[in-house]
């Protein structure tokens, strides 16, 4: 056989190679779209260090009319989250994704104590969150735990970094509404996971999951605030106010289609 009739052949046995190959990896990925509704648990907004000086703590070190810290605390309710995950078959009963989830809007509604608990002091604000993260699941029926067809179950696991967006934050008292400076933030977040999936069709498979998430703190800004007096008595006092923090920590469920491709 000569030497061009070999090459030939070795060039037509590498392309056929490789087609295999990408067909086999192909079927080891897949695209993830869901929708979610999360519920956060309730938030305790405080000074980052209430013993500054300047600028001057919002809440400060002492006690408020309902005997606990100076502080607000508050929810904000049944929210919504899309999602999107890309992810790979690592082995048959591991899965690697890679994920991206906003959250357009949550509605903190809560209440500061500096006044007798009676007393209207109601503190709002409005947030976003944009969250990415790696997550590992593992398929328990492949692992030949709770092998029920043709429903799934599944657990998992993730770890990533989250940029949360606070708005102006409004104080409203009896007679006076205080205004605190919004901020954004990075911080890490990390998430675990159960739910259960059934093949939909060919290639199509359905996800109903649970999921706890952490994004870290959530942050007012440094800076420029105001008192402002409703009734138009007295000129806006100036406040410059360091920051205020609270822990953003929710669980929900989330319906998902998963494609393998």
């Amino acid at each position: 056989m000569s030497n061009r009739v070999q090459r030939q052949l070795q060039v037509s046995l590498t392309i056929i190679l490789f087609l295999n190959c990408a067909s086999v990896y192909a079927q080891e990925w897949y695209l993830r779209f869901g929708l979610g509704f999360e519920r956060a648990t309730d938030s305790v907004f405080m000074d980052v260090d209430c013993e500054i000086s300047d600028p001057t703590p919002l809440y400060g070190c002492g006690t408020g009319g309902d005997g606990a810290p100076l502080r607000s605390v508050g929810g904000y309710g049944t929210f919504p989250s899309l999602e999107v995950g890309v992810g790979y078959f690592i082995k048959p009963t591991l899965r690697l994704e890679a994920l991206l989830e906003y959250s357009p809007k949550l509605a903190f509604r809560g209440s500061a104590n500096y006044l007798s608990p009676t007393t209207r002091q109601s503190v709002e604000a409005d947030l976003s969150k944009f969250t990415g993260m790696v997550a590992l699941y593992s398929d328990l029926p492949k692992l030949g735990i709770m092998n029920s067809k043709p429903v799934h179950p599944f657990v998992g696991a993730g770890i990533g970094a989250v940029r949360t967006k606070i708005s102006e934050t409004h104080m409203t008292f009896p007679i006076t509404t205080t205004i605190v400076p919004g901020h954004s933030r990075t911080d890490f977040a990390w998430m675990i996971s159960a739910g259960v999936a059934t093949e939909f069709e060919e290639n199509t498979t359905l996800e109903l999951a649970w999921r706890y998430t952490d994004f870290g703190e959530v942050r007012t800004g440094s800076g420029t605030g105001q008192v402002i007096w409703r009734d138009g008595s007295r000129e806006p006092r100036i406040l410059n106010l360091p920051p205020t923090r609270a822990r953003l920590r929710s669980h929900g469920v989330r319906v998902s289609m998963r494609r393998t491709f």
